[in-house]
C-alpha cells in the first residue's frame, strides 16, 4: 500500500456540547498528533480526535480508525422517542376505562350537570345516549374538542384526526344501542349478588353489570339519593371471592365520579358549608376512622370538624375499609385541588381560618399514607400559608382598634401556624416590621404600669423564638424587644424603687430575680441592671438573715440565682 492511500484527520469540538468537526488533513502522523494535542492544551477547543484514514482500492472508500481521543469526553446525546400518532382510544371499550370516563367528563361536564349524570351512566343508559344524540350538537363539539389538541400533539390534520374521534363515538353508541336491543340485565338489592355471581365468567360481565348499575339509578331524583342507591347495591355484593370484586369494582366508578364533582359532593356532605367547612367534611368523610380517634383528644380539631349527616356516615363507614380505594383517593384528589386554590376557606373571618387550617393539618397529617402522602399534604399547606402571610390577608387579620403589643401576639400566633420556609420568613419580615416601628416603641413606653409592660415584652420576647422562626430572624426582634424594656425600665426606675421599698430583702431579691431571669421583664439592659442590683443585695447581711429565718425559700431564690446567671 503507498504512502498516498493513508492520510490523517483531526476532528475537534470547540465546546463540550459541539458536534465534531474537521478542522485539518494531512499525510504526516506527527504532524497531526501535534496539532490536536497543542489545541486541546492551549483551549482553542474543548476536545480533539486524531484518525487514519486508510483507502479501500476496491471499494473506493476509506475506513477510518481513531489513534488518539483527548479534552472532554464526549456526552451520549438522549435519543428522542417518537411519539406514537396512533390515538389513545381506538376501541369501544376504551371509553370505559377510568381516564377516558374522567376526559368525557371534561368535555361533556355541562351538559351532564343539567341531567345530574355522571360519566359512568352516560356510557352504560341508552336513554341518555339517545337524548345526547337529539341535541344534535354537543358529540360534534366534545369531538372537535379532543381531536384538534390531539391532531397537533400528533402531527396530523384535524380533519384526520376528527373522523377517527367521531368514528369511536359512532361505534360506541351503536355497541351500547344494540346491547340494549339484546337485553341488558337488571339488578335490584335483592338480585345484585346473583347478578354478578352469573356476570363473573362473562368477557364483558363489568360492561354488562355496569348498565344493570346505572339502570338502577335512573329513578334517582339526586345526587345524594343516588349514592344511597349505590350503598345499598354495595350491602348486597357477593361476600367474597371474584363475584365480590367485580361487584365492588364496578360500584365504585360512580361513586368516584359522584364525590369529584362539587355538585355531588355538597349532596353528601349537606349544603351550605363554605371551602373550610367542605374541605374539613370531605376529610372526615375519607379518613373518618382516624379523625374520630383524634377529635377525642384534640379540641383543636374537633372545634373544626362539622358533623356528618347520616348518609355520609354510612358511606364513611365504607370508604374505612380497602373496598372502595380509589373513591377515597378522589376525595383526597378533591381535598388537594381546593386547599392548593387561590380562594379563601373562612372569607368573613380569620382567626377562624387560622384555626381551620391548623385542625386540617393535623387531621390530613394523621391521615397520612391512607388518604394521601405526606409530602403532598405538607406542599398543600405550605402553599395555603404563603396565602396566610400576604398584606390582603394580614390587613384583615390584625383588623383595627388592637394596640401594638395585640398585634404582636396575633402576628407570632399567625407564625406558629404556618408551614414553609417561604412563608416563614414572610411572617418575620411583617414580624420584624410590627416591632422596629416607631408606633410600637412610642405604644410600649406610654403605660402607667411599667411592670405590667416588662411582663408582656418578656411574653413576647419568648414566643418569638418557639413560632418558628430562624434564629437570624429572631434574634434582632428580641434584641429590639430587651432594649424597648430598659427604656421603659430606665423611665420608671422600676429597679432603684424595688431597691428602695419597703419590703422584706427577700421579696426584693425575688422581684430583681425574676426581672433579670426574664420572667418579670425582656432580657436585655433592664434584666442586666436588675440581676447586678441583685446580686449586690443577695450579699448584705439582712438578705442572708432573712434566708435563714426562712429555709424554704431558699431552693426557690437558688433557683432564680441559676435562671438569672444563664440568662447574662
Amino acid at each position: 500500500m503507498s504512502g498516498a492511500d493513508v492520510h490523517f484527520e483531526v476532528f475537534v469540538r470547540r465546546y463540550p456540547d459541539s458536534a465534531w468537526t474537521l478542522k485539518m488533513a494531512t499525510g504526516v502522523r506527527t504532524t497531526a498528533l501535534d496539532t490536536a494535542k497543542d489545541m486541546v492544551r492551549t483551549g482553542e477547543v474543548a476536545a480533539a480526535r486524531v484518525t487514519r484514514e486508510t483507502l479501500d482500492a476496491e471499494s473506493g472508500e476509506f475506513h477510518a480508525l481513531t489513534i488518539l481521543t483527548i479534552g472532554v469526553p464526549e456526552r451520549r446525546r438522549k435519543v428522542k422517542v417518537r411519539e406514537a400518532t396512533e390515538p389513545l382510544c381506538t376501541s369501544p371499550q376504551d371509553l370505559y376505562t377510568c381516564h377516558a370516563r374522567d376526559r368525557i367528563g371534561r368535555l361533556l361536564e355541562v351538559w351532564l350537570e343539567r341531567r345530574d349524570a355522571t360519566p359512568f351512566e352516560l356510557l352504560h343508559r341508552p336513554d341518555l345516549v339517545e337524548t345526547l344524540e337529539a341535541s344534535g350538537v354537543e358529540i360534534q363539539l366534545a369531538v372537535q374538542k379532543v381531536a384538534i389538541p390531539e391532531a397537533h400533539a400528533r402531527g396530523v390534520s384535524v380533519v384526520d384526526m376528527t373522523a377517527v374521534f367521531k368514528s369511536l363515538a359512532d361505534r360506541a353508541v351503536e355497541r351500547l344501542m344494540r346491547d340494549a336491543k339484546k337485553g341488558l340485565p337488571q339488578v335490584a338489592p335483592d338480585t345484585f349478588a346473583k347478578t354478578a355471581a352469573e356476570l363473573t365468567k362473562d368477557p364483558e360481565g363489568g360492561y354488562r353489570l355496569g348498565c344493570a348499575v346505572a339502570a338502577s339509578l335512573a329513578p334517582a331524583g339526586s345526587w345524594s339519593e343516588k349514592v344511597s342507591l349505590l350503598l345499598d347495591l354495595a350491602d348486597a355484593a357477593p361476600p367474597e371471592g371474584a363475584a365480590r370484586t367485580l361487584a365492588l369494582s364496578v360500584i365504585a366508578q360512580p361513586l368516584e365520579e359522584i364525590v369529584g364533582c362539587q355538585k355531588g359532593l355538597d349532596h353528601v356532605v349537606g349544603g351550605g358549608l363554605d371551602l373550610g367547612g367542605r374541605l374539613a367534611a370531605m376529610s372526615r368523610l375519607a379518613a373518618a376512622d382516624v379523625i374520630d380517634q383524634l377529635i377525642k383528644i384534640e379540641p383543636s380539631v374537633a372545634k373544626v370538624m362539622p358533623e356528618l349527616s347520616e348518609r355520609a356516615q354510612r358511606l364513611a363507614g365504607w370508604l374505612t375499609s380497602e373496598d372502595f380505594t380509589g373513591v377515597r383517593a378522589a376525595i383526597g384528589q378533591r381535598i388537594l385541588r381546593d386547599l392548593g386554590s387561590q380562594r379563601r376557606l373562612r372569607p368573613t373571618d380569620p382567626v377562624s381560618e387560622i384555626e381551620l387550617i391548623r385542625g386540617l393539618a393535623m387531621a390530613l397529617t394523621a391521615a397520612a399514607g391512607k388518604l394521601l402522602p405526606l409530602d403532598n399534604v405538607q406542599a398543600a399547606f405550605s402553599a395555603r400559608s404563603k396565602m396566610l402571610v400576604s398584606r390582603d390577608f394580614v390587613e384583615t387579620y390584625l383588623g383595627e382598634g388592637r394596640t401594638v403589643q395585640e398585634e404582636a401576639g396575633a402576628m407570632i400566633w399567625l407564625t406558629e401556624n404556618i408551614i414553609g420556609p417561604g412563608a416563614k420568613r414572610e411572617a418575620g419580615r411583617w414580624l420584624q416590621s410590627l416591632i422596629f416601628s416607631l408606633r410600637f416603641e412610642t405604644e410600649s413606653r406610654d403605660t402607667s404600669s411599667p411592670a405590667q409592660r416588662l411582663a408582656e415584652l418578656a411574653k413576647l420576647q419568648r414566643a418569638v423564638s418557639r413560632c418558628g422562626l430562624i434564629e437570624e430572624t429572631y434574634k434582632p426582634i428580641q434584641a429590639k424587644l430587651g432594649e424597648l424594656g430598659g427604656l421603659i425600665e430606665a423611665d420608671a426606675r422600676l429597679v432603684a424603687w424595688t431597691l428602695k421599698a419597703e419590703a422584706p430583702a427577700l421579696s426584693r431579691l425575688t422581684a430583681l430575680l425574676r426581672l433579670a431571669s426574664g420572667e418579670a421583664g425582656p432580657l436585655g439592659p433592664a434584666a442586666d441592671r436588675a440581676r447586678a442590683e441583685a446580686l449586690k443585695l443577695a450579699r448584705h447581711n439582712d438578705t442572708r438573715t432573712e434566708l435563714g429565718e426562712a429555709p424554704e425559700r431558699v431552693d426557690a431564690i437558688r433557683d432564680l440565682l441559676k435562671h438569672a446567671s444563664l440568662a447574662a
